[in-house]
């Protein structure tokens, strides 16, 4: 059975699609590594069937979804994150944006991104803001889960970053009123499990 079935109480769920435009020195990056993948791609399909191919494909793209989100998840070494400049990151310009006034009308948001890097560099912005948060990944200790979820669900704090893998099942974010997905995943459906953790 459909949870539409199951759950008649439950309000609709409703979906934005905010689109950001790359600026500056981020749209540069990123053509500088469309273009190196493009020379990638047609380099390995030179040597070997597409199934052969298939992982260097892969890799190729992933490193174009990085970019879209911060170059700085190109980088081999985590550096200490800091407060991006303006223009640096379009999707952290957009969220320094839309987070303190989801905030002050009493929104509570869960953040989703396959990227555990990328919540990390959401930190030190939130901070800036003077946005309280939590953060659960696969690097989150089982012993403290539980107790991120709880005070999450018990208003605490009013957003929580969530990485896909680590909290895209199993648990029940229903404080939640707002999902924002910082990138979307292979499988759409791996997303709409993640936003299941608030609608239910």
């Amino acid at each position: 059975r459909r949870k539409a079935e199951v759950a008649t109480e439950l309000p609709p769920l409703s979906e934005q699609v905010h689109r950001v435009a790359l600026q500056g020195a981020q749209q540069a990056r990123y053509e500088s590594v469309r273009l190196a993948a493009d020379e990638q791609v047609r380099r390995i399909l030179q040597k070997q069937k597409f199934d052969g191919a298939l992982i260097g494909i892969l890799d190729a793209l992933l490193k174009l979804r990085q970019v879209c989100n911060d170059e700085r998840l190109l980088a081999e070494q985590d550096a200490p994150p800091q407060v991006a400049a303006p223009g640096h990151s379009a999707k952290l310009d957009w969220l320094r944006e839309a987070l303190p006034s989801l905030v002050a009308e009493g929104r509570r948001i869960l953040v989703f991104s396959q990227f555990t890097r990328m919540l990390g560099l959401l930190e030190p912005e939130l901070q800036a803001l003077g946005l309280p948060w939590l953060t659960l990944t696969g690097d989150t200790p089982t012993a403290e889960r539980g107790a991120r979820v709880a005070r999450f669900q018990a208003g605490e704090v009013p957003i929580f970053l969530v990485s896909l893998k680590a909290g895209g099942v199993g648990l029940n974010l229903t404080a939640a009123d707002t999902v924002v997905h910082l990138d979307p995943w292979w499988n759409p459906a791996v997303e709409q499990q993640a936003s299941a953790r608030a609608h239910r």
